[in-house]
């Protein structure tokens, strides 16, 4: 028989990569009549310098993310998925999906959108989903 997975987290940031992975995080969790969780990370060092200069910035972020995640919860709903919450963290997204997140919500599948980096942004900063794949401990997949 077949393993079925029991709880799945997608990870989120607004892109189209990251709408892919949702739909077949989606595709997955009714296959499997698993729970799902969607997160966003909102990495807080990539505003923290501008908050000097408007100090909204970081609530309008936020909002967005909150707006965000909610359609996405109501489109894993009006598919079927019965089991599905939403949650936002700050942070390292690179270390929190995988170190924190997953782990703590007990999930056996973390599913990513493949990152539009090229080789160079890659050897710099190195990709979100590249990570994941290297601190997790449970089955990844990256969503192209």
């Amino acid at each position: 028989m077949d393993e079925k997975y029991k709880n799945i987290l997608v990870a989120v940031d607004g892109s189209e990569a990251s709408e892919h992975a949702l739909n077949k995080a989606i595709k997955i969790s009714l296959r499997n009549d698993a729970s799902l969780i969607i997160a966003h990370i909102i990495d807080s060092r990539t505003y923290a310098t501008a908050e000097v200069y408007d100090r909204s910035l970081s609530e309008r972020i936020e909002n967005h993310s909150e707006e965000l995640l909610s359609t996405y919860v109501e489109k894993a709903k009006e598919a079927g998925v019965e089991k599905v919450e939403s949650i936002i963290e700050y942070g390292s997204p690179k270390v929190i999906i995988a170190k924190e997140i997953a782990p703590k919500n007990e999930c056996d599948l973390i599913i990513v959108g493949a990152t539009g980096l090229n080789a160079v942004e890659r050897f710099l900063i190195g990709s979100v989903s590249e990570s994941i794949v290297r601190y997790a401990t449970i089955d990844v997949l990256i969503v192209r």
